[in-house]
């Protein structure tokens, strides 16, 4: 168990190509002394590793995967953008090699398929392809018997050692025939050359292993997209020059930033300054437009600050001296310096970045099966071989040595793991496709097989189950008038505050020809945590909360203060207009329910689904939205970190808990529920980290891309049962157990086209996915 004498570290590997090869490196770094716990990924191709450095270091536990054949390279914890970038480009150039290889290993293969199937009598067949399959085996599929080979000098084996003993053998022996066919004839048996099926299998290996690659250069994606998040340069204030010209009177009424509450001079100032240098306790300048580099406190300054991206809420927030402000998040008009607390691996962006890399390093439980399968597949079929072929050597003493050949070229053959291979990424592929047509994007087999248990669905409720974007739900006048209209909306213009934006969207909807009747705008003033003031048209008129119209002493129509009221009852913003005397208009602002919320929320709860809400909104909005869509559990005022912890109580109480959302602020939820789903309306981040993504956003979506889940899972389950299946049956026919039964000893050439009908079946098999309904 971890324990404060323990660290974790991260590691590269290299020269892993299947279940096999990680298998084989998490039980090597398990087994080192001073290793708590081992976590190989293969799709990630890393190693996470507990250990006591009392007893064990990193330079150990990379001689200990070097012995069995591997590599091991610390990962960085602040790798250098260059490096980053010279890694990813080094991934694209080998993904690039590998479709060469693969569109190439196709185009010859196809043909001796073609050739050997269906004209093998025609003059000179075989020779060509022996010639078409000879590029494709020791040219294309060279990498197979590399890796093989470095494997053997470590005494292992894994996938590419028996693709490379079946293909190796297959073509040896089909070139045997080709140009000593009288050896055969000479005992009474027709040679045939198999060189279709070395061929087949390294073009339908390889389709895999592209495929793979394809998956896991999606993996980095959303790491590199919270990494963008923060900018890498900064503008450092140095202090001392700020108080030495504040000392001389340097100062001006308005700041060339946008914000007349400070002036900083532009000399001491020092910009393009490297994020990494960024030490707790320097100023740093944000200027509108710019991300918040670093965690830290507002010292000077204010702005609104949008925060979507970590809260989850639609609203900027109101910063300045005092205020908190996170990395990540993004100023809107005003400037302001702030003081940095938390920088590097202290920030919230960075606390949810490594969630991220957690749930990335996750093993897919359908894979489980395999990854036991995978350790004694190989070293057992090459046992079978071999015994079969002694087997007809001592116990058939007249023509034991030929059909034990044949025996064991047919069981190589017949038990190449290309079925295996294309279970699941053909069911995968083809359960994508099915999800894409209906606004449905899975993104891996853990998700696939998690979802067909889950049985609590938390859902986030900004831009998940509501709209995520403030707008006027209603607007109540004592006596409309027009030109009170345009008031609203040209003063609401000048305005910086957030709601002030769903008000003049609300007006411009409606009437797209208000500006142009618009009087100018005069003694325009923001009063702080009350609203606003101006005079247009030689009216004066205030906008704002209740306190506002109270100070003011306006009176307030009480048919207007009831639907205010209510209207607050229901968690709705409310916002007044006002001339000098009464109170001309009320308008409510909230963040709207989705026309499908309600429903779909419904259909989760009749399949016997529990529904739970979090929400960093107050307790009224969650109560009314929980009201509103039949939601029996909700939490309010919930911090990103919160709602993590939060799922993972329902989990301790035993629950399969499935988390849906769209922010940022989510992706810890996400990474620690056991199904993560996004909506595809939300931020880019949410869709990278989520195993589903709900394409367009539709709740209503969610019980289809369960059912889908479920019937893709089921595919794949199939497939391996099929491909587990032919090989249990078709490896001791292979060795000539029918032989004495009824003299039936199967045909190389036979085994080849069984090999490639079990390939067939199990991709026919995902095909029919395509017929489902959900």
């Amino acid at each position: 168990m971890e324990n404060e004498h323990t660290i974790q570290q991260n590691f590269d590997v290299q020269g892993m190509s299947c279940a096999a090869c990680s298998a084989r490196v998490e039980k090597t770094l398990s087994r080192q002394p001073g290793v708590v716990q081992a976590a190989v990924n293969l799709a990630t191709a890393t190693a996470t590793v507990t250990y006591d450095p009392s007893a064990c270091n990193a330079a150990a536990l990379q001689q200990a995967v070097e012995a069995v054949g591997f590599g091991l390279t610390p990962q960085q914890e602040t790798p250098a953008p260059s490096e980053a970038e010279d890694k990813e480009a080094e991934q694209l150039r080998q993904y690039r090699a590998l479709k060469r290889r693969t569109v190439w290993a196709i185009a010859l293969a196809l043909p001796v398929a073609v050739i050997g199937m269906a004209f093998m009598d025609l003059p000179y067949a075989n020779y060509a392809m022996w010639l078409l399959a000879t590029p494709v085996v020791f040219g294309l599929g060279r990498g197979f018997y590399a890796n093989a080979w470095r494997l053997l000098k470590h005494r292992s084996a894994n996938m590419d050692t028996l693709v490379a003993v079946s293909t190796g053998i297959a073509y040896l022996f089909s070139v045997f025939n080709l140009f000593f066919p009288d050896f055969w004839r000479s005992r009474g048996i027709e040679p045939h050359v198999y060189f279709e099926a070395s061929a087949v299998i390294i073009a339908f290996i390889l389709l895999g292993r592209l495929l793979e690659a394809r998956a896991k250069s999606r993996t980095a994606d959303a790491i590199k997209k919270l990494m963008g998040l923060q900018p890498q340069t900064v503008t450092l204030v140095n202090e001392e020059l700020r108080m030495k010209n504040e000392e001389s009177g340097c100062a001006a009424p308005d700041s060339p930033q946008g914000n007349s509450s400070f002036f900083i001079p532009h000399s001491s100032l020092k910009e393009s300054y490297p994020l990494e240098k960024v030490t707790v306790g320097n100023l740093l300048l944000v200027k509108p437009g710019e991300r918040v580099p670093v965690d830290g406190t507002v010292v000077s300054g204010e702005s609104y600050v949008d925060e979507s991206m970590l809260s989850g809420e639609p609203l900027a927030v109101g910063k300045r001296a005092g205020d908190r402000v996170l990395a990540g998040t993004i100023n809107q008009k005003g400037s302001f310096v702030f003081r940095a607390e938390q920088v590097g691996h202290d920030t919230l962006l960075a606390h949810i970045i490594c969630a991220v890399q957690d749930a990335q390093g996750s093993k897919a439980p359908v894979q489980k099966l395999a990854d036991r399968i995978a350790g004694i597949f190989v070293p057992t079929i090459m046992a079978i071989a071999l015994l079969s072929f002694l087997g007809w050597v001592l116990l058939a003493p007249t023509d034991g040595f030929t059909h034990g050949l044949l025996a064991l070229v047919t069981v190589l053959i017949i038990a190449c793991p290309c079925a295996l291979g294309l279970a699941t990424p053909t069911a995968i592929m083809v359960g994508i496709g099915k999800g894409a047509e209906q606004g449905i994007l899975i993104k891996d087999a853990e998700s696939l097989e998690r979802a067909r248990r889950v049985d609590t669905v938390v859902l986030d409720k900004t831009g998940t189950v509501t709209e995520g974007c403030p707008q006027v739900t209603i607007l109540r006048w004592r006596h409309e008038d027009e030109r009170h209209a345009a008031a609203f909306h040209a003063l609401e213009k000048r305005s910086e505050h957030p709601l002030a934006e769903a008000i003049v969207r609300y007006w411009e909807n409606i009437f797209p020809q208000l500006e142009k009747n618009i009087s100018p705008t005069e003694e325009f003033e923001s009063l702080t945590g009350r609203g606003i003031r101006g005079r247009v048209g030689g009216t004066r008129y205030y906008i704002g909360n209740r306190r506002l119209l109270e100070e003011q002493r306006i009176t307030i129509d009480p048919q207007l203060a009831q639907e205010a009221n209510r209207l607050e009852a229901e968690a709705q913003t409310v916002i007044w207009l006002a001339d000098e005397h009464e109170a001309l208009a009320v308008a409510a602002i909230a963040d709207r329910v989705k026309p499908t919320s309600a429903q779909a929320i419904h259909r989760l709860q009749r399949q016997g689904i529990d529904v739970h809400l979090l929400t960093g909104d107050n307790e009224a909005t969650a109560r009314a939205i929980a009201a509103q869509t039949g939601i029996r559990h909700y939490r309010a005022n919930v911090l990103p970190q919160e709602k993590a912890a939060y799922i993972s109580r329902l989990q301790q109480e035993g629950k399969t808990v499935a988390m849906v959302g769209d922010g940022i602020n989510d992706s810890a939820a996400l990474a620690q529920a056991d199904l993560s789903i996004a909506m595809g309306t939300g931020s880019d981040i949410a869709m990278d980290v989520a195993g589903i993504t709900l394409l367009k956003g539709d709740l209503g979506k969610l019980s289809e891309a369960l059912r889908l889940s479920h019937l893709t899972v089921r595919t794949i389950r199939q497939n391996l049962f099929w491909a587990f299946i032919y090989n249990i049956i078709g490896v001791p026919v292979a060795a000539g157990v029918l032989y004495p039964v009824c003299g039936f000893l199967l045909n190389p050439m036979i085994a080849g086209a069984a090999m490639a009908f079990s390939s067939v079946s199990v991709v026919t098999n995902s095909l029919r996915l395509k017929r489902c309904r959900l």
